[in-house]
């Protein structure tokens, strides 16, 4: 058997030790399932939260929409094929139109969806559609299929306008950017459709609004609407498909039911009145992002004039004065971020930022702390990982700094360097071999972002047995090797007859050095 079908067999061997066949609880198909209901309902309960910082929070400023969601989700949620999920439902504070739901039926609507929606049947057709997704499996179908939970996957950047730190989510936050970003094939968005549908019309609603939605969908799609495009219709996207089966759905199922017009536009009433606000938001966070400060802070002042309840305009504006290295003004902004909503991860870890910046350690240590609780990032670690060092806990350091060195981004690339000069033998890789005469060779390779020298390895060479050291002997690496360079050094040992000894020669790196950046303009040893 070949590698390659060895490799493509992998999952279903994978899937024959951890469970069997099993039947869809909305379609009753036979269907493979190693993913069990139990570890569905952990994956979303774990991930909930970590998934709603990333998308920008949730939206407290109305208590009462959130509650106006549970209610209507809920109605739906109770003539699902799996009432019994714990379902939650909750509107984000995001101004992209979007909505997902999680296994386990953890659901979230963005703040900038309810907007574009005229009924509260509309709403009835997303929520189904969304639930249909959580009871039919399609999540954990994913996972089983492998396209998720990748082992190594790092962060992933997630769609949300004044995201500035979905490439930055490291741990549990990795995990949950992966099922953020899921997206589901043509038969279950099909599927999602039907289904929500039939549920629609079971919870007294008129599932005709699911085809009004649709062919409104289709409509934004073709004219390219930039702001649907990057939130809805990129993991949900529409089509004349979509429309045409949820046409014939409807003729099975018949229109008339609640359309509950009145009763949504009172609901969504606060979102439409300041709606101005976070669009002024919007642009003051794409302003700070360009560089644009002043600008930034003339549109954060806006949206604080409109809404003086809202946290993320504080935030925005003690950004700008962060950004000028104005400390206390801007430790005074995040206070009052923090204040209006303080079960929101960035102003914690801006304001951890700005003490560290104002020289108070012991305050930035603990806002980076609680940041952490809420969405871990690799700029929260590595504000730990620099105050350790500055307090000389080299340890602790090492610790916080190898969590943010999980991350491909800017601040992961600096962890990673300072982890190099803090303890360079950790980036050191090697790889046994032999030359023609049989000499025991190593490659050694630097996987540091530094250059790394006066490397001292020890070789070793086991007896047969592989239990008792036969030789041993200390090897020096006179060249300084580069960041991603490698270099072949003679052992001394050897000869070895048969290449299959090499099994038994075990190498340790016991020194090396990291070339800071002070002694750069020095000689090289």
């Amino acid at each position: 058997m070949g590698r390659t079908t060895r490799r493509a067999l992998a999952p279903l061997l994978l899937a024959a030790l951890l469970g069997g066949c099993g039947t869809n609880p909305v379609t009753g198909r036979n269907e493979l399932q190693f993913v069990g209901e139990a570890k569905e309902i952990q994956l979303g309960t774990q991930n909930y939260l970590p998934a709603r910082q990333m998308q920008g929070g949730d939206y407290v400023i109305e208590p009462e929409l959130t509650a106006y969601l549970q209610e209507v989700g809920a109605r739906l949620a109770k003539v699902s094929d799996r009432p019994h999920l714990p379902y939650e439902f909750v509107v984000l504070n995001n101004s992209v139109p979007n909505a997902w739901a999680m296994p386990g039926g953890k659901i979230a609507f963005n703040r900038g969806l309810l907007t574009e929606m005229s009924s509260e049947a509309e709403l009835a057709a997303v929520m189904g559609h969304e639930i249909v997704h959580a009871a039919a499996r399609h999540g954990a179908k994913n996972i089983e299929r492998g396209t998720l939970l990748q082992v190594g996957l790092l962060a992933l950047q997630v769609s949300q306008i004044d995201n500035r730190y979905g490439a930055l989510v490291v741990n549990s936050g990795a995990v949950a950017a992966q099922l953020l970003s899921q997206k589901f094939g043509r038969n279950a968005e099909l599927e999602s459709d039907l289904y929500g549908m039939r549920y629609m019309k079971e919870a007294g609603y008129d599932p005709s609004a699911a085809v009004d939605l649709q062919e409104t969908f289709v409509r934004l799609s073709e004219g390219r609407k930039s702001d649907w495009l990057t939130g809805l219709f990129s993991s949900h996207p529409p089509s004349q498909t979509r429309v045409a089966k949820n046409q014939e759905t409807l003729a099975e199922l018949g229109a008339g039911g609640d359309y509950g017009r009145q009763r949504y536009a009172q609901k969504i009433s606060g979102l439409l009145r300041n709606k101005p606000a976070y669009e002024a938001y919007d642009e003051g966070v794409k302003a700070m992002q360009e560089g644009q400060h002043e600008d930034a802070a003339r549109l954060a002042r806006k949206a604080m004039k409109i809404e003086p309840r809202e946290a993320k305009f504080y935030g925005l504006f003690g950004d700008t004065r962060l950004q000028a290295k104005d400390y206390p003004g801007a430790i005074r902004y995040y206070e009052d971020a923090i204040e209006r909503n303080p079960k929101y991860f960035q102003p914690y870890l801006t304001r951890g930022i700005a003490y560290r910046g104002a020289g108070d350690n012991p305050q930035a240590q603990r806002d980076f702390k609680r940041s952490i609780e809420l969405l871990p990032t690799a700029t929260a670690y590595h504000g730990l990982g620099m105050i350790a060092l500055d307090q000389g806990n080299r340890k602790q350091a090492v610790a916080y700094l190898e969590q943010a060195a999980q991350s491909q981004s800017g601040v992961g690339k600096e962890a990673r360097a300072t982890l190099a000069r803090l303890d360079p033998a950790r980036f050191i890789a090697t790889r046994t071999g032999a030359d023609n005469a049989g000499k025991v060779l190593v490659q050694v390779a630097n996987q540091a972002a530094v250059p790394v020298g006066r490397i001292q390895l020890e070789v070793s060479v086991l007896d047969p047995s592989g239990r008792r050291v036969q030789s041993r002997k200390t090897v020096s690496v006179r060249d300084w090797i580069d960041a991603g360079a490698n270099t072949v050094v003679d052992t001394g040992l050897g000869p070895i007859t048969d290449r299959s000894d090499l099994q038994r020669v075990r190498v340790a790196v016991r020194a090396a050095v990291a070339l800071d950046d002070e002694r750069r303009a020095g000689a090289r040893p």
